[in-house]
């Protein structure tokens, strides 16, 4: 029996002050061009936590706005405010502040690498902990915090990284070793955002699908960051290590790592494992990244924009066996990129959507929608990329014409009919198909949609050791009503008739030998 997805959560924290510390735009700006001008004029262009609140994008990505509810209003949605859009919680998940975020860090850590200042703590503890999906034990892991001059000191001579909040410095993360790069503070700060943000995801997905933390068996991170020392420097486990903080003691896990197609690749995974009957609940989950905030700040400050890459965004998504209710994950029919496929566009649409779909017998027009580089058009069309998710519904209709499978005609409104506007966070992995994951649940239970593809695509060459792409594809159908204990009730029957058949012939065998 296919899998089920029986929910998925979607957080994200705003963290401006990172900006201008880790984004690899800025840190890199300030080594090679210290007084540039877009530095001195990037702090005009920092939103407050009010103004990302109040953004739709936002707002639909942690499930307060439908997809298609945004795709009403005109792009760009930077100016566009809409009355009770400006939440923090969501159906989904929540927009965390950025000094509850610091404090999640020092939580979430277990070697005291993060350490914040005591009037600090003071000042944020109280709020952090009203947090409901924050439980006790969370709680109890927040350390009372150092003097302003221990901070100061390991900032300035210690080579730690620091935690920085509305302009003041609040903290920092130091290093695990003193000669280990991979160790270094800089790395240890990005991994410790990354697991903060999973962790987040994590108890806002045992709060929107009620599982009990005990009956989570397996956890795989698809983040884009990589945890080791020198002897193994991304040996992982990220999973493990936040399903310790969020409780899900009897869960084991692992790391998958595929670029911005990692996490379709471990849907995939976790999928066929509970297919497999290996485990029952298996969670997919990935935190965010602090080298995307301000990726494309240059383009957005020379346009008059706010710095829009603000966010660390995270999301879980829980697999289990069968209910004969919730929307199915077909592992029998997936697209994969191959080593031969090349990087043509047309073969790169044919690898991750015609193939599958001939294998299932299906035409382009039988998936209702479709989701693949969900990126926000707000942060990619300044910057030069154009409308990331609109381009890729053009490939696939223009395949679709070229297949017979739908008319020249239907061509300006397929996009609209069969994708969605991009609403996703430029956080690398995360836009790449499974934002959709969530809504298509919700859709496919309402009797809105019947089938949907999720596609991821990634850039291998990005880590030097091939020139290829990559990508992987799966379809999630309307649930075809057969539970687990339905698929033995059916096995059992024809045993019992095969059984029948069998003794019949062997009586006939035996008369045949009397006569």
């Amino acid at each position: 029996m296919n899998s089920v997805i029986k929910g998925a959560s979607y957080i994200l924290a705003h963290t401006p002050d990172m900006v201008m510390e880790n984004g690899t735009t800025q840190t890199t700006e300030r080594i090679v061009n210290p007084g540039s001008e877009y530095l001195k004029e990037l702090p005009n262009h920092i939103r407050t936590y009010e103004q990302a609140l109040a953004y739709l994008p936002n707002q639909t990505y942690i499930g307060n706005m439908h997809p298609d509810e945004l795709a009403k209003y005109d792009q760009p949605w930077v100016d566009t405010t809409v009355e009770g859009m400006n939440q923090r919680t969501g159906k989904y998940g929540e927009i965390m502040p950025e000094d509850e975020f610091y404090m999640l860090m020092q939580c979430v850590d277990v070697f005291e690498l993060v350490m914040l200042e005591k009037s600090f703590v003071a000042a944020t503890r109280e709020k952090f902990a009203a947090n409901p999906v924050i439980d006790d034990s969370i709680v109890a892991r927040i350390h009372e915090g150092v003097d302003a001059s221990e901070v100061e000191h390991f900032v300035n001579e210690e080579h730690a990284e620091p935690l920085v909040f509305a302009g003041k410095t609040v903290g920092f993360v130091k290093r695990a070793h003193d000669v280990d790069e991979n160790l270094s503070a800089h790395t240890m700060l990005e991994n410790m955002v990354s697991k903060a943000s999973a962790v987040l995801s994590l108890l806002h997905l045992i709060r929107v699908t009620g599982v009990n933390k005990e009956d989570i068996d397996y956890v795989i991170d698809c983040c884009e960051e990589a945890c080791g020392d020198m002897n193994q420097r991304g040996g992982g486990n990220f999973a493990k290590a936040s399903a310790e903080i969020a409780g899900l003691v009897n869960a084991t896990g692992c790391d998958v790592r595929g670029f911005c197609a990692g996490p379709t690749h471990a849907f995939i995974n976790a999928a066929s494992l509970v297919k497999a009957g290996t485990h029952k609940n298996v969670v997919v989950v990935a935190g965010g990244c602090t080298a995307k905030l301000g990726m494309n700040g240059k383009d957005h400050v020379k346009k008059g924009l706010p710095i829009l890459e603000d966010m660390i965004g995270g999301f879980a998504i829980l697999l289990s066996e069968n209910d004969g209710v919730n929307p199915e994950v077909d592992t029998e029919h997936t697209g994969k990129h191959t080593v031969g496929t090349g990087s043509a566009p047309q073969n790169v649409i044919s690898s991750l959507v015609t193939n599958p779909l001939d294998a299932a017998g299906l035409k382009i027009t039988d998936v209702d929608k479709y989701s693949a580089e969900m990126q926000n058009p707000d942060i990619t069309k300044p910057a030069g990329a154009g409308d990331v998710p609109l381009a890729n519904y053009k490939m696939i209709a223009a395949l679709g014409v070229k297949r017979g499978d739908l008319e020249k005609k239907d061509l300006a409104t397929f996009p609209a009919e069969h994708g969605m506007v991009g609403w996703a966070p430029t956080q690398g992995h995360i836009p790449s198909g499974v934002p959709y994951v969530g809504v298509c649940r919700d859709d496919i239970l309402a009797g809105k949609v019947n089938r949907a593809m999720i596609i991821g695509k990634g850039s291998l060459f990005l880590g030097r050791m091939t020139n290829l792409f990559d990508g992987v594809s799966v379809m999630i159908t309307k649930n075809s009503g057969k539970t687990e204990e339905a698929a033995v009730s059916e096995e059992h029957i024809k045993g019992l008739i095969g059984k029948a058949m069998k003794d019949f012939a062997a009586s006939l065998l035996a008369a045949a030998e009397e006569e």
